[in-house]
């Protein structure tokens, strides 16, 4: 594959393909779960063909000119591809994982058709030449988000689901105000054309209520716990590979690349991921329920990404980005395992849970495995994003945040340590109980083997994020 193809096939193959899943489920559930992993795979692939081309400065694109100063287009740049690979590889384990979580359940084919539409919308929303487009495949992340955070479809389940479209399409139309505002000023919605013009600070607080909505920061946030009602897949999904991620990519794209802000944002912004750091942590302390807690780890992880992208330095940026890799990686791994553990025991109260090593020692070490990484343990990949990002902080001119940001990540340490211990050592209170199917047996072991082969192997992506950061102009 070549040039602008292997964009239109990273995009289009898992968007149009998910609608064929309800169709090929009618004839056979196991081709349908195939096609949905193929379509992932495909996206992913293609992705990887797109990145040597990006890496090496060639510019990749496909447009089609409308009046008006519109254009629909898709370009990949180093930022672009990187993003779509890591979303699409997470998102590919977590359709495998989901061939032995979902099958005795009903709504299968929607589930597949929305995960991977899903993936599509995230492809789209990379590779956007254009603001408008931008927006579009956001919203339709949003509608495929509100129908998986529903999908059990019980009255309290179905109000948790509406409570988060309603919050992430709110702050998304004000998103679309500021874009319109720009296109008033700028005459066009496209970001090539974009580039390097200064930015207005009310437009830029009515995108940011956008993006720390998506990216669910204090005081945005509450949707995100609640959103664990939704199948472990689901919640991996959103919280680690693809959702979340929306908002930091698109702040990368646009105020990292594109948009010259006052410097008085790069205090801002770190102050508001500090706030959200810690605030989410306390919370994390002090839960009982299992994906709650990693929930508002995530919360917590989330601002460590926003104060590097936002601090001004180019190693608080490359550190954000790597942090999106390592973080996506890990968090995805520790949901995927806290579904076993809540399939085999049905609960999600670590308070009824003990022992459960003895019973389920593969979710054990894996836990433990992602579990090191998102707390920042060398040789973990996450040990090695943390301090990047942190170091960018002391770099900027604000070193204040710096033990701001220790302090959350002590606390992270604190509250995975106190959900370990309670649910897997301990005297057994689950004697009966069985790891998962081998397709999500292994979906955990492959996560959290990466997780610390990124580690131990971090020059390759490190390197890579660091020439994606330089090549961006910015410094």
């Amino acid at each position: 594959m070549e040039g602008s193809g292997v964009l239109l096939v990273c995009i289009f193959v898992p968007l149009l393909g998910a609608f064929l899943l309800p169709i090929l489920g009618r004839i056979s559930t196991g081709i349908r779960n195939i096609a949905a992993l193929l379509f992932v795979l495909t996206a992913f692939i293609a992705a990887a063909f797109a990145l040597p081309q990006a890496l090496a400065g060639e510019l990749l694109l496909w447009r089609l000119e409308l009046p008006l100063g519109m254009s629909i287009g898709f370009f990949a740049d180093g930022l672009a591809v990187f993003m779509a690979l890591t979303s699409s590889l997470v998102a590919a384990i977590i359709v495998f994982y989901s061939f032995g979580y979902i099958e005795h359940y009903d709504n299968q084919n929607e589930y597949y058709m929305m995960v991977v539409l899903f993936i599509g919308a995230m492809m789209g929303l990379v590779f956007s030449t254009n603001l408008i487009l931008i927006y579009g495949f956001w919203e339709i992340s949003a509608v495929c988000c509100w129908r998986l955070i529903g999908f059990y479809r019980k009255k309290d389940i179905v109000l948790r689901a509406d409570k988060a479209f309603l919050v992430t399409v709110g702050g998304a139309l004000l998103m679309l105000v500021g874009f319109i505002a720009i296109y008033i000023q700028a005459g066009t919605f496209d970001l090539m054309e974009l580039r390097g013009r200064g930015l207005d600070n009310w437009i830029m607080v009515l995108i940011l209520f956008g993006i720390l909505s998506k990216s669910a920061t204090v005081p945005l946030h509450s949707w995100l716990p609640d959103a664990g009602v939704a199948p472990s897949p689901v919640t991996s999904l959103l919280h680690a590979a693809v959702l979340v991620k929306i908002g930091v990519y698109v702040y990368a794209r646009l105020f990292l690349v594109n948009f010259q802000l006052e410097p008085v944002w790069e205090v801002a912004v770190p102050a508001i991921a500090a706030v959200s750091a810690l605030v989410s942590a306390g919370a994390a302390l002090v839960e009982n329920d299992i994906k709650r807690i990693i929930a508002y780890s995530t919360v917590s992880q989330l601002a460590f990404i926003l104060l590097g992208l936002s601090c001004g330095t180019m190693v608080g940026a490359a550190g954000g980005l790597l942090y999106i890799l390592m973080h996506s990686l890990a968090k995805g791994g520790l949901f995927l395992c806290a579904g076993i553990v809540e399939h085999s025991t049905h609960t999600k109260d670590i308070r009824q849970m003990a022992g459960l090593a003895r019973r389920l020692p593969v979710t054990a070490v894996s836990f433990a495995l992602c579990a090191f990484s998102v707390m920042g343990l060398p040789p973990f990949g996450g040990f090695f994003s943390k301090y990047m990002v942190i170091n960018g902080a002391v770099q900027s001119g604000v070193p204040w945040m710096a033990p701001v940001f220790i302090a959350g990540a002590v606390m992270t340490v604190i509250y995975l340590l106190r959900v370990y211990v309670k649910v897997f050592f301990g005297k057994l209170t689950h004697p009966d109980l069985k790891e998962g199917s081998w397709e999500m047996v292994s979906s955990v072991a492959l996560l959290g083997l990466l997780s610390l082969l990124a580690g131990i192997f971090i020059n390759i992506p490190s390197g890579l994020v660091s020439f994606i950061v330089e090549s961006m102009g910015r410094w």
